[in-house]
């Protein structure tokens, strides 16, 4: 049996009309009534479950441990083959490397989603979640995977590459990890990024620290970094320009909020490529793309605290 957990995002959207459907508005369809949509369902035993229902700009950290446990629970039941998991685009890139962080799968685990809402005339979202469901019915052990125009991708290296084309995810600059064919998975190469930080138990969402990303830019003078370090914030990622680069008003700033405590690391505002680890440098992120080292930031701080709360 396939489980089916559905969070909302455009793959659930409605249109006012099929011939408006740039305007529309997401996570309007039950997960069951896409399921019942996706061609080749019937060749499934399937068994859906909404999770969520929301535009997936919109989630927050207790959606994610929403999740968890609903993936959890999954894990735990013998019938279950695999697990698809229906999503918007905006954030799939950070639910994915998320999961993948905090996970440890003993069965397949795939995410898809959907450039244009269900009514659309060229609706993604039917071939995508029936192209997943192959994935999930035929991907040997606990890969995380994101399914999407055919693609499949590690979930540790996708990346939202375009705005509005249906192929708008990449796997960064590594190989996919296959291909939906003819209604087969055709296994490509396996390449998760950086290994999970820790598998640890994930305490309530008033628990969690608060990370922010910064940005180089033309004339970055540090005065956001200034307001976010007397605010209280636990964590910063710097997205550099390039390999890494900051202006010397941002990088001086990002060392007073390290002396006062707070955690930076350095990561690129470019899609592919590596940060420069030059000597003298600040610490350098384990994941190049921002939204990634701060997951894995506010994963780091979440075990330290783990760590902390142990001795005391």
């Amino acid at each position: 049996m396939i489980l089916v957990l559905g969070t909302g995002g455009t793959i659930a959207g409605l249109a006012e009309s099929p011939a408006t459907s740039g305007r529309y508005q997401a996570a309007q369809l039950p997960v069951a009534a896409l399921a019942a949509s996706a061609p080749g369902v019937a060749g499934y035993r399937i068994e859906a479950q909404q999770v969520l229902q929301i535009d997936s700009k919109d989630l927050n950290f207790g959606d994610w441990l929403a999740l968890v446990d609903a993936l959890q629970a999954a894990q735990r039941r013998p019938e279950v083959r695999g697990i698809v998991i229906t999503h918007g685009t905006d954030t799939l890139e950070e639910t994915a490397y998320f999961l993948h962080q905090v996970l440890m799968p003993s069965k397949p685990i795939v995410l898809t989603a959907a450039m244009r809402p269900a009514n659309a005339p060229d609706a993604d979202g039917p071939r995508n979640l029936a192209d997943a469901l192959v994935v999930a019915a035929s991907a040997a052990g606990g890969a995380i995977l994101v399914c999407m125009a055919g693609a499949v991708h590690a979930a540790g290296v996708l990346r939202k590459a375009h705005t509005t084309a249906v192929d708008a995810f990449t796997s960064d600059d590594e190989p996919l990890a296959g291909k939906v064919e003819a209604g087969h998975y055709v296994l490509g190469e396996i390449t998760n990024g950086p290994a999970p930080v820790a598998h640890l138990a994930l305490p309530p969402v008033g628990g969690w620290p608060w990370v922010e990303i910064v940005e180089n830019h033309v004339h970055a003078d540090g005065r956001a970094v200034q307001a976010l370090v007397q605010a209280g914030v636990h964590g910063l990622v710097a997205a550099g320009t390039g390999n890494g680069t900051l202006s010397q008003p941002l990088e001086a700033a990002l060392r007073l909020a390290e002396q006062s405590g707070v955690r930076v690391v350095r990561a690129s505002r470019c899609l592919v490529g590596p940060v420069s680890t030059e000597p003298g440098l600040l610490p350098v992120a384990r994941s190049t793309s921002p939204v990634k080292a701060r997951i894995d930031l506010l994963l780091e701080l979440l075990g330290a605290q783990s760590s902390q709360a142990a001795r005391a």
